[in-house]
């Protein structure tokens, strides 16, 4: 069972991101703020549940968190300041977005910008051992889904709907096929050094 903080506060917000090593689309990033006393036993990393379970755990965050927020940054300004900074931006953004402002923040990984003085850690795999931020997770994972499934809509041919944006074989494929497309992040250097990949 995954601890539901990592601090002493209250209010300690958890956040994390999705899509920091995709080839298209956005990175979007969520921060929430758990109630005390809050456990669900499917909660988990985001990367170790089914897709139907995190569809199924997405309102159920929504509805018990005392505040949560979703921050999306396009693939135009992780090309202006590189995929790093993009997913820390997006974290900041969806801790902005929260109706009450932290007191403590626990961050997915190592690297982590200071956000308006209120201090916060950094944890390695924080999502397979805190709630707050494998609820973090799993909003970002979610909420980036529905957008590359509806990018899908408009460019097929790269099988997002499958994929998400992730440099599979059938993405690397297409893109050698098609080239690449207006969600696609440039500075990936997508052509040529991403037909050299092997298939």
């Amino acid at each position: 069972m995954l601890e539901l903080k990592y601090s002493s506060f209250d209010l300690e917000a958890g956040t994390d991101e999705a899509g920091r090593g995709c080839l298209a689309g956005p990175v979007v990033a969520a921060a929430v703020i758990l109630p005390p006393y809050f456990k669900h036993p499917l909660l988990n990393d985001s990367k170790q549940l089914s897709e139907k379970k995190r569809e199924f755990l997405r309102p159920v965050i929504e509805k018990e968190a005392i505040s949560y927020a979703v921050a999306f940054i396009d693939h135009e300004k992780i090309d202006e300041i590189n995929i790093l900074n993009a997913s820390i931006l997006a974290m900041h953004n969806s801790l902005d977005g929260l109706d009450v402002d932290p007191d403590f923040v626990v961050v997915d990984g190592n690297k982590f910008k200071n956000y308006r003085n209120i201090p916060h850690e950094t944890i390695v795999k924080g999502d397979g051992k805190f709630l707050n931020i494998a609820a973090a997770s799993i909003l970002a994972k979610t909420y980036r889904d529905e957008f590359m499934f509806k990018a899908h809509q408009n460019y097929p041919q790269y099988g997002w709907i499958r994929n998400k944006g992730y440099p599979t074989s059938e993405h690397r494929k297409a893109i050698r096929e098609y080239g690449s497309s207006p969600l696609h992040r440039k500075s990936f250097k997508l052509l040529p050094e991403q037909l050299k990949l092997d298939l």
